[in-house]
């Protein structure tokens, strides 16, 4: 049970860094590394994402067909692979932030009730 209980967690962390990673490549193609850094920029600092956990979420994500990947010349005129979102990727990413957004409320709603165990 315990490992159920640890596999869902994974899972919901693994589809809210989908969702991030799906949204920064809305802003336009790029790549890993610079994912990561508009991951953490544009949560003041807040969210770091790691590069063992990166670049797993980006092979997922290509192999569902939500991203696609090209290697490209970088600003430095190194090789990288510079990922971009798929007409897929705009469509899941809209059902994830719908359910995101039911999450919230239904978590903000519990903690705000009254009478509760806090």
């Amino acid at each position: 049970m315990a490992k159920i209980k640890y596999q869902n967690r994974i899972e919901l962390l693994q589809g809210t860094l989908d969702m991030l990673i799906l949204k920064t490549l809305q802003w336009g193609e790029q790549h890993g590394y610079g994912i990561g850094q508009a991951i953490r920029a544009s949560s003041g600092e807040v969210l770091q994402v790691e590069t063992g956990s990166l670049y797993p979420a980006l092979h997922r994500l290509e192999r569902q067909g939500w991203i696609s990947a090209e290697w490209k010349k970088s600003d430095s005129n190194q090789r990288a692979k510079f990922y971009r979102i798929t007409a897929l990727g705009k469509k899941q990413l809209a059902a994830d932030y719908q359910r995101w957004g039911k999450m919230v409320a239904t978590i903000e709603g519990i903690m705000r009730a009254e009478g509760g165990a806090a």
